[in-house]
């Protein structure tokens, strides 16, 4: 098989298929090329009354506005992320693998099934359910807790962090630090951070848009950036999300701020006892002031913050990085009084 293969080409993809036998020449087989394909090119693949697939191949390019480049070998981080993660998150949470093809940079897994909506996109149209912020608080920690005490395995299966070094660490922290020379202080020593620190395994694209909900239950998709690293920066991505929402949606924003400590609550609750939790909230809040400022200067800005919020959403960090607030309660308050 080659690598120059794209499946967003239908008739390339069909081929493909029915010539390494995954499905049957006469097997009917419908291609729909989904939304939001930025690191991978995404399809559906309906096939009659079977079960649905959705394939993913990496891009060595993103496609977004500036240059971002990542090896799509990363495609086989993703799938051994898959294979691991169906043992250490909630049942039904995780979508299963069908299978992997390493020469083209394919993965394949199964669709979470109709009718389901991406939470994101539920959340940007105020649907804000507590229920699902539980649920999502408790996801995070069943993998951080249930990978840390199958550490003497796990650290060696996902110690490999090169795609988060290129998918992370460059384009949130580094780049978003050549844009704002004010914040290098801050985010030069906050780099190092996920480098030394190596407590647990850590999904690090763990966010609104990456999760389906299906029957009311969350399924967390997209885990190429996977490694064994620090749990903080796990944090500091999502509850970037909530708040930069109570900044986008000011009829909701004391809604958002209480969904954010409520997050924390239940993430904390859940993940009980683990060495390394005493300093976890304070090493949180440095990932969440990164990421807060990563989405508006870094390479990859939320595209629902107009101008006028993102130099907001940036003149309210920079303030913040001066003192950093330690706790969740106090980075939230923090956040809001900036914005009022």
């Amino acid at each position: 098989m080659s690598a120059s293969l794209d499946i967003e080409e239908k008739n390339q993809l069909l081929a493909y298929l029915r010539r390494s036998g995954r499905i049957g020449y006469e097997e009917p087989a419908e291609v729909t090329v989904l939304p939001g394909g930025v690191s991978n090119r995404p399809v559906l693949v309906q096939r009659g009354a079977k079960p649905a697939w959705v394939l993913k191949q990496a891009l060595p390019k993103l496609r977004v506005q500036v240059d971002w480049f990542s090896p799509p070998e990363r495609s086989q981080r993703e799938a051994t992320g898959l294979r691991w993660l169906a043992e250490l998150a909630p049942k039904g949470s995780i979508t299963p693998l069908i299978f992997e093809d390493r020469t083209t940079h394919l993965l394949a897994m199964l669709a979470v099934p109709q009718p389901h909506e991406n939470w994101k996109t539920m959340l940007l149209t105020g649907q804000l359910d507590r229920n699902h912020v539980e649920q999502f608080a408790r996801l995070l920690a069943a993998i951080h807790r249930n990978a840390w005490l199958r550490r003497d395995r796990l650290a060696k299966v996902f110690e490999d962090r090169s795609f988060f070094e290129s998918l992370r660490l460059e384009p949130y922290y580094a780049y978003a630090a050549t844009q704002e020379p004010a914040a290098r202080g801050f985010l030069d020593p906050l780099i190092e951070l996920p480098r030394t620190r190596r407590q647990t395994l850590v999904h690090g694209d763990y966010s609104p848009k990456n999760v389906l909900v299906h029957q009311d239950r969350l399924v967390l998709l997209d885990h190429e950036v996977i490694h064994w690293g620090d749990p903080g920066f796990d944090l500091g991505f999502s509850l970037t999300h909530f708040l930069s929402k109570a900044h986008h949606l000011p009829a909701q924003r004391r809604a958002f701020a209480e969904a954010a400590e409520f997050y924390w609550a239940k993430y904390r609750e859940a993940l009980g006892d683990v060495d390394w939790a005493g300093d976890l909230e304070e090493h949180a809040m440095r990932h969440t002031l990164g990421c807060l400022l990563g989405r508006v200067a870094g390479r990859s800005p939320l595209e629902y913050l107009d101008d006028t919020e993102r130099a907001r959403q940036r003149d309210a960090v920079l303030k913040l990085m001066q003192a950093v607030p330690k706790t969740v309660a106090e980075l939230v308050g923090g956040f809001l009084s900036c914005l009022s």
